[in-house]
C-alpha cells in the first residue's frame, strides 16, 4: 500500500470512527462534482494538498467554499504547508502529515 493510501485509509477509519460517513473521491473535479450534485448534505471537506489532474487541490477548495460558503476545509499535507497562508480558504485547518 502506497503512503497516499495508507494515510487515504487511516482518514477514511478515523471519519467512521467519529460517526461520519466518508465519501471519498480519487481527484480534486470528482470532489467539486460530488459537491456540485447536491445528492448529499457534506459537513466537511478534508483534502491532500497534493495536485492532481486539471485541477489541483487548493482550486478544488476555493470551488468547494462558492458551492457551500460555511463548509469546513481541512488541509493535509506532508510539504506544501507554507503555501497554506496564502493559497488556502480562510477559516480553514491544517494538518501536517505525518500525523496518528
Amino acid at each position: 500500500m502506497e503512503v497516499d493510501e495508507t494515510i487515504q485509509e487511516l482518514v477514511r477509519d478515523a471519519l467512521t470512527e467519529g460517526g461520519y460517513q466518508p465519501a471519498m473521491a480519487t481527484s480534486a473535479h470528482e470532489a467539486v462534482t460530488l459537491l456540485q450534485s447536491g445528492q448529499a448534505d457534506y459537513r466537511a471537506l478534508v483534502i491532500d494538498i497534493y495536485p492532481s489532474g486539471s485541477m489541483n487541490n487548493w482550486e478544488a477548495a476555493r470551488k468547494a467554499r462558492k458551492i457551500a460558503p460555511d463548509l469546513p476545509v481541512v488541509y493535509m499535507t506532508a510539504g506544501a504547508g507554507s503555501e497554506w497562508p496564502s493559497e488556502g480558504v480562510p477559516s480553514s485547518v491544517l494538518l501536517q502529515k505525518p500525523f496518528a
